[in-house]
């Protein structure tokens, strides 16, 4: 019994941990610059003015990864309208994100952290046996790059629906 006691708090400090490395709400969205599968870089000072819906994905071409960029493309001219980007990120690599858009019909950009710096500054590193990839979390960053949502292990499904909910909750209150 003695022995539970004792991990219980350990599991709990260890889950407090991994979010407390997430930039929370109302704190400054960290800075990025990344490639696209264009080649080209993008960083957030460059979606100063406009929301941005900065999600991270595990992989490529995988059924849930499919499924929640399929939707977001579904529902881009919601977010255009809202004068909000979406921006992917991922740990694969440009030329990946370039055969995914391709293949999927995407037309937002998909960013390369190939060093998962940006991935680790969002708190959205995750690992299994020896191979890391980009948990799936998403930031709702307002115009001025402040973080005002985090979405932590996400509905692939359902996602995007969330999303312009609460976008359209927050912009309405401001």
């Amino acid at each position: 019994m003695k022995r539970l006691s004792l991990a219980l708090p350990l599991l709990l400090l260890g889950r407090l941990g991994c979010a407390a490395d997430q930039p929370a709400v109302g704190e400054k969205a960290p800075a990025f610059s990344l490639p696209s599968q264009e080649g080209s870089t993008i960083s957030l000072a460059q979606a100063k003015g406009k929301w941005v819906v900065l999600y991270f994905y595990p992989k490529d071409f995988t059924s849930g990864c499919t499924v929640e960029a399929h939707n977001f493309q579904r529902d881009l001219a919601k977010y255009q309208k809202a004068n909000a980007v979406i921006l992917g990120v991922s740990v694969d690599s440009v030329d990946s994100h370039k055969g995914f858009c391709a293949k999927e019909g995407l037309n937002f950009k998909l960013l390369s952290d190939a060093d998962h710096a940006v991935t680790k500054a969002y708190g959205s590193l995750a690992k299994s046996g020896k191979t890391e990839y980009a948990a799936r979390n998403t930031f709702l960053v307002d115009p001025a790059g402040v973080v005002r949502k985090v979405y932590v292990k996400v509905n692939p499904s359902t996602h995007s629906d969330d999303v312009l909910a609460d976008l359209a909750t927050l912009q309405a209150s401001k």
